[in-house]
């Protein structure tokens, strides 16, 4: 990312400074939120591998889950937090380094999303040769496929967007550095960058969605065959959960990326933004917990031995 001398040193986020009155309400929001968020999703990792009953396939996506909801949206808040209760400068290096990891992280969950479903329609689909087909060593390979997938997506876009000249700009109007942000930084044409990374962004969406789509038109015709009532509420209990962090999740991040560039605001890019960076990360524990009797009662059961 080519810079001169005196733009090298930071990057300046505006973040919010234009409402400076709702500044103080919005770092108390994100705040106890981000809190929630480490609370909630430790607690689902902490439990899940304390309780043997929940050493299944399922949990332990589901904790690949948690711990990058606690990755992400620690790349975000502790610098906007910063950013309102004191100076808004961020590093050169910490700009780079924030845009690259919060993309990967962000891109790993998009495939692991599309993983679990896969899960979802083997357990349900395919419910006597379940172990067999997920077993150990097929988990570690998804979740190896989600990472390195993810990470590869963040080496793309990230390589692109530091290959652009910024010429002195240094003013971020957002709360963290956002790489579309980044891009529009720069002092020349970027049709051609933006492009290539608009094809890149389209992979990484439109194939775990392919496949989330797929895998739920098979899980609902076999629903749909089921004879038992209780067995179809049973299956429809296992995947409710998922689809509602599914759609929270691809919902804003769709809407915010693959939208036309003239309906674009960056005022509700900002919003969006709070959504997929605190809102999404602090709900997932808490949709998987409120819908899910079996982590209930491993947390229960762990609370109950912890007070004894």
């Amino acid at each position: 990312m080519k810079i001169n001398g005196s733009s090298r040193e930071h990057f300046i986020l505006v973040g919010f400074s234009e409402y400076p009155k709702a500044e103080f309400i919005l770092s108390l929001f994100a705040s106890s939120f981000y809190t929630m968020t480490l609370t909630g999703n430790a607690a689902i990792i902490l439990v899940s591998l304390l309780d043997s009953r929940l050493h299944t396939p399922m949990y332990f996506f589901l904790r690949n889950l948690s711990f990058l909801d606690m990755c992400f949206t620690t790349c975000v808040v502790p610098q906007m937090l910063a950013n309102m209760w004191g100076s808004s400068k961020i590093s050169y290096i910490g700009c780079m380094v924030q845009f690259s990891v919060t993309l990967a992280f962000g891109s790993t969950e998009c495939v692991l999303l599309a993983v679990m479903a896969i899960d979802r329609y083997v357990a349900i689909c395919w419910p006597l040769r379940y172990t067999m087909i997920m077993h150990r060593q097929a988990c570690y390979i998804f979740a190896a496929i989600s990472w390195t997938w993810g990470f590869s997506n963040s080496l793309v876009q990230s390589s692109l967007a530091m290959a652009l000249p910024l010429c002195g700009h240094r003013r971020v109007d957002h709360f963290f550095c956002e790489i579309l942000i980044i891009v529009k930084l720069s002092c020349v044409d970027t049709h051609p960058t933006e492009s290539k990374m608009l094809v890149v962004r389209l992979i990484i969406v439109i194939i775990p969605v392919s496949i989330i789509l797929t895998s739920y038109a098979c899980i609902t015709r076999a629903v749909v065959g089921m004879k038992s009532a209780e067995g179809r509420k049973k299956a429809f209990g296992t995947c409710a959960s998922h689809l509602v962090v599914v759609s929270l999740f691809y919902g804003t991040v769709m809407f915010m990326y693959l939208q036309p560039k003239n309906k674009y605001s960056q005022h509700q890019g900002k919003a969006l933004a709070l959504v997929y960076t605190i809102v999404a990360p602090t709900m997932n524990p808490v949709i998987y917990t409120l819908r899910n009797k079996h982590v209930k009662r491993a947390i229960k059961k762990v609370v109950w031995k912890d007070s004894l």
